[in-house]
């Protein structure tokens, strides 16, 4: 699985107006929807719902808020800066600045597990992270998103 496959330019964003993770996970949703035949309510219910469970926060600011839904013809993602971070009910303490959502079609347990742990282990590299906090240009953020791990410099 190749990021640059379920994560096209046109749904990374860079917002400077979300102060809640309420409202962050409504741009998710948004933005999910505009790719999708899935309302952005249906979408939101999938994330919150999943994150009533539990956060997904994974430490450092960031979160990868997940969900499965009925008819999706694959794992679809969006990605999310923020200017400033937000709580995110995190077990670190720590505010969330970096959101990659992730949904996946029911009954897609090895792509969905496949694409999670793309995505924890690129933002677990310290490079990338800090790349990424160092622009708010979403062509740019995109760039590095996608970029083989293989390019991005050694933490």
């Amino acid at each position: 699985m190749d990021l640059a496959d379920i994560l096209p330019e046109e749904s990374v964003i860079f917002c400077t107006d979300v102060s809640t993770k309420r409202e962050a996970l409504e741009i998710l949703a948004d933005r999910a929807a505009a790719r999708t035949a899935h309302s952005a309510d249906a979408i939101f219910e999938a994330l919150d719902g999943r994150e009533a469970l539990g956060s997904t926060e994974l430490g450092n600011g960031i979160a990868i808020p997940h969900g499965k839904l009925p008819g999706l013809d694959g794992v679809t993602a969006v990605f999310v800066r923020l200017a400033k971070p937000i709580e995110f009910d995190a077990v670190d303490d720590q505010p969330v600045d970096i959101l990659f959502a992730l949904l996946a079609p029911l009954g897609s347990g090895a792509d969905h597990l496949r694409a999670l742990a793309l995505v924890a282990r690129l933002l677990r590299t310290e490079s990338v992270v800090d790349e990424l906090r160092s622009t708010k240009d979403p062509a740019r953020l995109h760039q590095v998103l996608i970029q083989p791990l293989t390019t991005h410099k050694a933490a």
